[in-house]
C-alpha cells in the first residue's frame, strides 16, 4: 500500500476517535436518480423542499394545468359565487376543444359538479373551458383569474395562457410552483380534494378512468394530476399520506405514462423514508395573553396566521424545540393581523425556522386615565430596567 493511502486510513480513523458524535448523526442520502427533465419533492404541512432537480425551469405544465382551472372553481365555490348545482350550458368552442375530453355536447346543459369531475378524473378539455366561461365570462378572462390566483400563492415561474394546458406560447410554469398549487389545493377543501383520488367517471355513458397510475399501486396516493403532450412529455403531480405525514412530487418530462408513474413514485419513497415532519401548531391556535399598554383591554391573543411545521431528517423531530417570543411593549391601538412577535424552532442551539406570531384580534386605545397611568408606568419600567 503506497504512503497515500496510509496517510488516508489515518486520517479517518483518528477523525472517527476524536468525533463520534458526528458519525451517529442521521444521514440523507442523495435522492434517486429520476428520469425526468424537472422535479420537486415537498413537505405539504412545512412547504419544505426535500429534493429537486431543475425545480424552477420553466416548461409547458400540459394538463397540470387544470389544477389552477379545478383551484379557482374551488375558491368561487367558498365565496358563493357558483354553486355545485349551477348549470352551465356549453358552448360550441367548449364542445370542439381538441384532446382529452368528457364528452359533453354542445348546447347541453351540464353541472358546475359534473364538470368538476370531469376536469379532475378525465382531464376534460371541454370541461375545463365550459367551467371557465361559466365563472368569468371567456376563457381569456379566465387566464387573468389564473394568473393573479398564481401570483397570489408564489407562483413566481408560472404564466397561464388557456384553462386547459394545450400547447400556447407564453404558457408555462415549473414543477415548484405546481408542488405549491398542489399544497394550497390539498388545503383550500378536503371534500373537494378527495375528487382527485376518484379512480373513475362516468359522463354520457362513457366511463373514463383517472390517469394517475399510482392510484391503483399504492394505497397512500391519493392525488393529484397527469399531464401530456409532445412538447411537455409526460407529466404528474401525485401527493400520498403515510403514517399522519404528507408528501408532494411534482415531476415534467419523463419519456411515458409508466416512467412517470414509476419515476414519482420513487421520490415519494424516498421521502417517507428519509424524512419526518413535527408540527409545532396550528393556524389559529392561541400561544398565549400577550400584555397590551394603553389599550382597552389588557391583553390580546397572540397565534399564528399558518400552520408551522418543520421537516428534518427521520428520528430528528424529537430533538427540535420551540419558544414563543413576544415584543417586550405592544402598545395600543393594535390591529388583528400586527406582528408582535416570533416562534423559533430550534435544534440545539441553532434556529432552523422562524414564524411571525400576530394578533388574533384588535384591541382599541385605552381611555385618558388608562393611558395617563401605562405612560407613567412605562417610565419607570424605562428608567428601572
Amino acid at each position: 500500500m503506497t504512503t497515500p493511502h496510509l496517510l488516508q486510513r489515518f486520517v479517518l480513523l483518528f477523525s472517527v476517535l476524536i468525533a463520534p458524535a458526528a458519525w451517529s448523526a442521521p444521514l440523507i442520502p442523495p435522492p434517486p436518480q429520476i428520469a425526468a427533465k424537472s422535479y420537486v419533492l415537498m413537505d405539504a404541512a412545512s412547504g419544505n423542499v426535500l429534493a429537486e432537480h431543475d425545480g424552477d425551469a420553466r416548461l409547458p405544465p400540459a394538463s397540470l394545468t387544470k389544477m389552477m382551472t379545478a383551484y379557482i372553481a374551488t375558491l368561487e365555490m367558498q365565496r358563493g359565487r357558483i354553486h355545485p348545482n349551477d348549470m352551465v350550458t356549453i358552448s360550441e368552442k367548449a364542445w370542439r376543444t381538441g384532446g382529452s375530453k368528457m364528452f359533453v355536447e354542445v348546447g347541453k346543459q351540464v353541472s358546475v359538479d359534473d364538470l368538476f369531475h370531469g376536469i379532475i378524473i378525465q382531464s376534460g378539455n371541454d370541461a375545463s373551458i365550459a367551467l371557465a366561461e361559466h365563472i368569468a365570462g371567456s376563457e381569456e378572462a379566465f387566464t387573468s383569474l389564473m394568473n393573479a390566483e398564481a401570483q397570489r400563492l408564489g407562483m413566481r415561474n408560472t404564466h397561464f395562457a388557456d384553462a386547459t394546458g394545450l400547447p400556447n406560447p407564453g404558457h408555462y410554469s415549473s414543477a415548484h410552483d405546481m408542488a405549491i398549487l398542489a399544497r394550497a389545493i390539498i388545503n383550500a377543501d378536503p371534500a373537494h380534494y378527495a375528487i382527485y383520488a376518484q379512480k373513475y367517471f362516468l359522463w354520457n355513458g362513457i366511463k373514463q378512468p383517472n390517469r394517475n397510475l399510482l392510484l391503483w399501486r399504492d394505497d397512500g396516493v391519493d392525488g393529484l394530476k397527469t399531464g401530456h403532450t409532445e412538447e411537455a412529455g409526460y407529466c404528474l403531480v401525485a401527493s400520498a399520506k403515510k403514517d399522519g405525514e404528507r408528501l408532494i412530487a411534482a415531476v415534467f418530462g419523463t419519456d411515458s405514462e409508466a416512467a412517470r408513474a414509476a419515476e414519482t413514485a420513487k421520490l415519494l419513497g424516498y421521502g417517507f423514508r428519509f424524512f419526518e415532519t413535527r408540527v409545532f401548531n396550528r393556524k389559529g391556535d392561541v400561544l398565549a395573553a400577550a400584555p397590551v399598554w394603553k389599550g382597552a383591554a389588557r391583553t390580546v391573543r397572540a397565534g399564528l396566521n399558518a400552520d408551522l411545521a418543520v421537516t428534518v431528517a427521520r428520528g430528528e423531530a424529537g430533538k427540535l424545540s420551540a419558544q414563543t417570543v413576544l415584543k417586550p411593549e405592544i402598545i395600543a391601538p393594535v390591529k388583528q393581523g400586527d406582528v408582535i412577535g416570533k416562534v423559533e424552532v430550534r435544534q440545539g442551539d441553532k434556529v432552523i425556522r422562524q414564524a411571525d406570531v400576530v394578533a388574533m384580534e384588535s384591541v382599541e386605545q385605552g381611555g385618558f386615565f388608562r393611558r395617563m397611568w401605562d405612560s407613567i408606568r412605562l417610565f419607570f419600567k424605562g428608567l428601572f430596567g
